[in-house]
Protein backbone atom coordinates (compact mmCIF):
# COMPACT_ATOMS: atom_id res chain seq x y z
CA UNK A 1 0.00 0.00 0.00
CA UNK A 2 1.55 3.36 -1.04
CA UNK A 3 1.08 6.33 0.85
CA UNK A 4 1.11 8.35 -2.01
CA UNK A 5 -0.36 8.91 -5.72
CA UNK A 6 1.54 9.42 -8.79
CA UNK A 7 -0.94 12.82 -9.03
CA UNK A 8 1.03 13.60 -5.39
CA UNK A 9 4.44 13.21 -6.37
CA UNK A 10 3.84 15.82 -9.67
CA UNK A 11 2.25 18.43 -7.39
CA UNK A 12 5.24 21.08 -6.96
CA UNK A 13 7.50 18.87 -8.65
CA UNK A 14 6.97 18.86 -12.36
CA UNK A 15 4.72 17.04 -14.93
CA UNK A 16 6.08 12.93 -15.04
CA UNK A 17 5.84 11.47 -18.76
CA UNK A 18 4.43 7.97 -19.25
CA UNK A 19 7.71 6.27 -18.13
CA UNK A 20 8.20 8.14 -15.43
CA UNK A 21 4.47 7.72 -13.93
CA UNK A 22 5.01 4.00 -14.33
CA UNK A 23 8.25 4.18 -12.25
CA UNK A 24 6.90 6.45 -9.74
CA UNK A 25 4.03 3.98 -8.94
CA UNK A 26 6.39 1.64 -8.32
CA UNK A 27 8.61 3.62 -6.49
CA UNK A 28 5.94 4.90 -4.31
CA UNK A 29 5.46 1.01 -3.40
CA UNK A 30 8.69 0.87 -2.00
CA UNK A 31 8.92 3.62 -0.08
CA UNK A 32 5.83 2.70 1.94
CA UNK A 33 8.20 -0.71 2.10
CA UNK A 34 10.90 1.21 3.93
CA UNK A 35 8.76 3.57 5.93
CA UNK A 36 6.93 0.80 7.68
CA UNK A 37 10.31 -0.65 8.27
CA UNK A 38 10.90 2.27 10.30
CA UNK A 39 8.28 0.61 12.57
CA UNK A 40 7.46 4.70 12.94
CA UNK A 41 3.58 5.88 13.54
CA UNK A 42 3.60 9.18 11.63
CA UNK A 43 0.62 11.12 10.59
CA UNK A 44 -0.91 10.51 6.90
CA UNK A 45 0.10 13.68 5.74
CA UNK A 46 3.85 13.08 6.69
CA UNK A 47 4.48 9.68 5.60
CA UNK A 48 2.49 10.91 2.19
CA UNK A 49 5.03 14.01 1.77
CA UNK A 50 7.86 11.58 2.95
CA UNK A 51 6.64 8.91 0.15
CA UNK A 52 6.86 11.73 -2.27
CA UNK A 53 10.33 13.46 -1.36
CA UNK A 54 11.77 9.97 -1.62
CA UNK A 55 10.54 9.33 -5.52
CA UNK A 56 11.34 12.63 -6.53
CA UNK A 57 15.00 11.82 -5.35
CA UNK A 58 15.10 9.06 -7.35
CA UNK A 59 13.16 9.95 -10.50
CA UNK A 60 15.65 13.59 -10.72
CA UNK A 61 14.39 16.78 -12.22
CA UNK A 62 14.25 16.98 -16.41
CA UNK A 63 15.73 20.19 -16.38
CA UNK A 64 19.23 19.67 -17.76
CA UNK A 65 20.57 22.82 -16.26
CA UNK A 66 20.01 21.60 -12.68
CA UNK A 67 22.77 22.63 -10.37
CA UNK A 68 23.13 19.59 -8.54
CA UNK A 69 21.55 16.16 -8.41
CA UNK A 70 18.48 15.73 -6.38
CA UNK A 71 19.91 15.13 -2.47
CA UNK A 72 23.34 16.36 -3.44
CA UNK A 73 24.41 18.04 -0.53
CA UNK A 74 27.78 19.42 -1.95
CA UNK A 75 28.89 19.63 -5.85
CA UNK A 76 31.71 21.10 -7.56
CA UNK A 77 31.75 21.98 -11.74
CA UNK A 78 34.90 23.06 -13.54
CA UNK A 79 35.42 24.19 -17.27
CA UNK A 80 38.21 23.81 -20.03
CA UNK A 81 39.38 20.76 -18.87
CA UNK A 82 35.87 19.71 -17.58
CA UNK A 83 35.25 18.03 -14.46
CA UNK A 84 31.97 17.01 -11.96
CA UNK A 85 31.80 16.02 -8.17
CA UNK A 86 29.13 15.51 -6.26
CA UNK A 87 28.12 14.25 -2.84
CA UNK A 88 24.94 12.48 -2.11
CA UNK A 89 23.93 12.32 1.78
CA UNK A 90 22.40 9.35 2.73
CA UNK A 91 21.71 7.61 -0.89
CA UNK A 92 23.17 8.40 -4.36
CA UNK A 93 21.46 9.97 -7.25
CA UNK A 94 18.34 7.47 -8.45
CA UNK A 95 18.55 5.52 -5.17
CA UNK A 96 15.27 5.52 -2.94
CA UNK A 97 16.65 6.38 0.71
CA UNK A 98 14.71 8.21 3.91
CA UNK A 99 16.92 11.42 4.12
CA UNK A 100 17.93 12.69 7.30
CA UNK A 101 15.08 15.54 7.47
CA UNK A 102 12.36 12.83 6.48
CA UNK A 103 13.85 10.99 9.33
CA UNK A 104 13.34 13.73 12.04
CA UNK A 105 9.49 14.15 9.88
CA UNK A 106 8.66 10.46 10.87
CA UNK A 107 9.99 10.98 14.22
CA UNK A 108 13.00 8.64 13.93
CA UNK A 109 15.64 10.59 16.09
CA UNK A 110 19.67 9.54 16.95
CA UNK A 111 18.31 8.15 19.97
CA UNK A 112 21.09 5.88 21.90
CA UNK A 113 20.57 3.40 24.19
CA UNK A 114 22.17 0.56 25.68
CA UNK A 115 21.08 -2.85 27.56
CA UNK A 116 23.01 -4.64 30.11
CA UNK A 117 21.98 -7.90 31.00
CA UNK A 118 24.35 -8.02 33.88
CA UNK A 119 22.99 -5.12 35.84
CA UNK A 120 19.68 -7.35 36.09
CA UNK A 121 21.88 -10.34 37.46
CA UNK A 122 23.62 -7.62 40.18
CA UNK A 123 20.09 -6.30 41.25
CA UNK A 124 19.04 -6.96 44.55
CA UNK A 125 15.37 -6.22 45.65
Amino acid sequence: MAYATVRDVEAGFRTLDADEKARAEALLSEAAIMIDATNTIALPDVLRLVSCRMVRRAIGDADSMQALPIGATQGSISAGGYAQSWTIGGGSSGELYIAKAERKLLGLGNAIGSYSPVQEMTAHD
